[in-house]
């Protein structure tokens, strides 16, 4: 595979969203031709494996391939009945405190991406998607749900502990 086909891969692998020809034009600094040759590439190279490129109006998302869908089900069975690791608890907690809250906004604070943690949170029905952010794109905002209330035994929100943060030194 080209390095350029590999770039694309790697960009559309940590992309929550499909991506147009604009998009990976300006993160691959390549041009049009180039970019679509590149992608047309990658479709080629992912034929037997478990991801599928996507295509739709000049767009493009890695997915899963519908071979793989009765593992999948099987792992996300399994999955949602383990308990929750530290970092699934640490964005929980960023939710519950600073909710409603994008996911850029929490991977900012996190210093990593959080796509894999909001999706198994939802699919936990521990939070919910809460509106839109009036930021620019409108992202998703999140917030804990009444599950999670339930779950911690909390009556509302403001049942929460205090947070013990140290202030940063002036």
């Amino acid at each position: 595979m080209s390095e350029l086909a590999a770039s694309i891969e790697a960009i559309l692998f940590v992309s929550a969203e499909p991506l147009g020809l604009p998009s990976l034009i300006a993160a691959t600094e390549a041009g049009e031709e180039d970019v679509l040759a590149a992608v047309d590439e990658l479709g080629r190279s992912l034929i037997g494996t478990g991801l599928l490129l996507q295509s739709h109006n000049q767009q493009w998302q890695l997915v899963t391939a519908p071979v793989a869908a009765s593992a999948i089900k099987r792992y996300l069975s399994a999955e949602s009945r383990s308990d929750l690791s530290r970092a699934a608890l640490e964005t929980l907690a960023m939710i519950a405190y600073r909710g409603p809250i994008t996911r850029t906004q929490i991977d900012e604070l996190r210093g990593v991406g959080s796509d894999s943690m909001l999706r198994g949170l939802l699919q936990r029905g521990l939070i919910t998607e809460a509106g839109r952010a009036h930021d620019v794109g409108r992202p998703m905002q999140y917030a804990v749900s009444h599950r999670f209330l339930e779950h911690v035994g909390l009556a509302s929100l403001a049942d929460l502990p205090p947070l013990d943060v140290d202030e940063p030194a002036s």
